[in-house]
């Protein structure tokens, strides 16, 4: 437990300085992330001996986001280009006797789509009006939650949610972890709409809290899936107490996507 304070209080000091100055060093800060989660997800699939390319799936991640924050209107074309490569790379890997090669190639389009195309609505909630207070209201009720789940789960969980997947998540933990969004929803709506401009009620803050911190948990089962299935805990030890990077941004890609279409259809 001490590890892992130390470890995201770390992160915090980085993190947080780089989503209130935004532009090209938040660009960086995500291709990052994502770019070693990239390599993670390579690694996961190989422990399970699945090959897929890690050029594309890291630098198909990497150009898809660069992309989207330089020039969005190449969004599509690059996408679509980078599905044909993969797609000649694992016709020549067949031929040469990769018995797997279909795999392999489904293996790498998932992973730049994943974490590329579906990773890149962390640049798309920087750029809404007043983006930097949106994503300091997201991102840190996804924290909030996933730290109230994470003890009282420990502390109380005996409900297992799904035992196959993530044995050691509870329905105790995600109780609390969703009482835990939601009220730090409504107290992020508050606090930034009196002390700086975001026009939130506590009311649409206790929603979008509770939107939240029930569906992003699907992001980390998602990930826990990919893990179990190569018959591994976690999917890195870069970061003590908390395993990969990908493990850290599991329920964030989600929180990213929520977010960006719940805030532009109902709040903006």
């Amino acid at each position: 437990m001490a590890r892992r304070l130390v470890t995201a209080i770390l992160l915090l000091a980085l993190i947080v300085p780089v989503i209130i100055v935004g532009g090209i060093f938040y660009v960086a800060l995500v291709c990052v992330g994502m770019g070693m989660a990239a390599w993670e997800y390579d690694r996961i699939f190989r422990r399970a001996r699945f090959f897929p390319s890690i050029w594309l799936v890291v630098g198909g991640s990497l150009l898809l986001l660069v992309v989207r924050a330089l020039r969005p209107g190449w969004l599509d074309w690059t996408f679509t280009v980078l599905v044909l490569a993969a797609m000649v790379v694992f016709t020549a890997a067949y031929e040469a006797g990769r018995h797997d090669a279909a795999l392999d190639f489904v293996i790498t389009v998932g992973g730049f789509t994943y974490l590329g195309w579906i990773g890149g609505y962390m640049l798309d909630l920087r750029t809404l009006p007043l983006g930097g207070w949106w994503v300091m209201v997201v991102f840190p009720v996804v924290w909030l939650a996933d730290t109230g789940a994470y003890v009282i789960g420990a502390r109380y969980g005996q409900h297992k949610m799904f035992k196959r997947i993530s044995p050691k998540k509870s329905w105790e933990g995600f109780a609390a972890g969703v009482f835990m969004g939601t009220v730090y929803g409504g107290f992020f709506a508050f606090t930034y709409s009196h002390f700086g401009p975001l026009h939130l009620t506590i009311l649409q803050g206790l929603v979008l809290g509770f939107v939240l911190s029930t569906s992003t948990v699907l992001g980390d089962l998602g990930i826990s899936l990919l893990k179990r299935f190569a018959d591994t805990k976690d999917s890195g030890d870069l970061l003590p107490g908390h395993g990969g990077v990908l493990d850290r941004l599991d329920s964030l890609i989600w929180a990213a996507v929520i977010g960006v279409l719940w805030i532009r259809l109902f709040l903006l």
